[in-house]
């Protein structure tokens, strides 16, 4: 079946947006794709269609619909997709699906992030690093994501080297009063800096927790204390709170 047409899914997705931003710039850096279902239902919704005959079609329609979207709202900022890993047969396959999808709807490859969820148990180290790399050849940015909630741990930084490094919301709760979770968010911070590695903090909450994360050197941020997701919008800076 055609990726680019959706009709494999027997279910209709939607995307939602939430704001990334520069603290440095005071500005968003990006807007990253999140699916709902067609009358706004969460992800929950959505992933209980998912099957592992539909795995692959989810995927691909996903990344199609996130960049007709952001093409249609007029998205001039990085674009972060998700995608499952155990779901990419053929990396230079669903590439080529991109693309046609951006070609169509007119949207500047250079400006797609590929970002992979740590929750999702990969069962090959290798075979994400392959997807990675050919990624990386076509000029996508590459993210790890809910990096401290899953498999991964630091060694797979230097295996993987993404672009992007999202830290989990479990290590951003409270960091302002956890010696523990802030010696951890020093010693990523310092293999991040090693490999060029930029680290994007999400799930910030209050401001407490952005403002550690700042005078800490975090320059890219994200969490409801900005913005929360909205269904087919780009917040723009004078929706986002949060700013100094």
């Amino acid at each position: 079946m055609d990726c680019l047409s959706g009709q494999s899914l027997g279910f209709d997705i939607r995307m939602a947006f939430q704001p990334i931003i520069d603290w440095q710039r005071q500005e968003v850096f990006a807007y990253e794709a999140l699916v709902r279902g067609p009358e706004d239902q969460g992800a929950g919704w959505v992933f209980e269609r998912v099957t592992d005959d539909n795995k692959y079609y989810f995927d691909q329609s996903c990344r199609v619909k996130a960049i007709e979207t952001a093409s249609r709202l007029g998205c001039d900022k990085l674009l972060s997709i998700n995608f499952l890993p155990n779901a990419v047969y053929n990396p230079e396959t669903c590439i080529r699906a991109t693309i046609e999808a951006a070609s169509l709807f007119g949207f500047d490859l250079r400006k797609i992030i590929f970002e992979v969820t740590e929750g999702e148990q990969i069962l090959s180290q290798d075979k994400l690093r392959r997807i990675f790399e050919s990624y990386a050849r076509h000029g996508f940015l590459t993210a790890i994501d809910d990096f401290g909630a899953g498999f991964a741990g630091l060694d797979w930084l230097h295996g993987l080297k993404p672009a992007i490094l999202k830290l989990d919301m479990s290590l951003i709760r409270d960091i302002h009063r956890d010696p523990a979770r802030q010696q951890r968010l020093a010693e990523v911070q310092r293999i991040c800096h090693e490999l060029g590695t930029l680290i994007l903090a999400e799930g910030i909450e209050v401001e407490e927790e952005r403002d550690f994360l700042v005078n800490a050197g975090v320059r890219y941020l994200q969490g409801y204390l900005f913005a929360r997701p909205t269904l087919e919008h780009l917040a723009g800076r004078d929706e986002i709170n949060g700013w100094r």
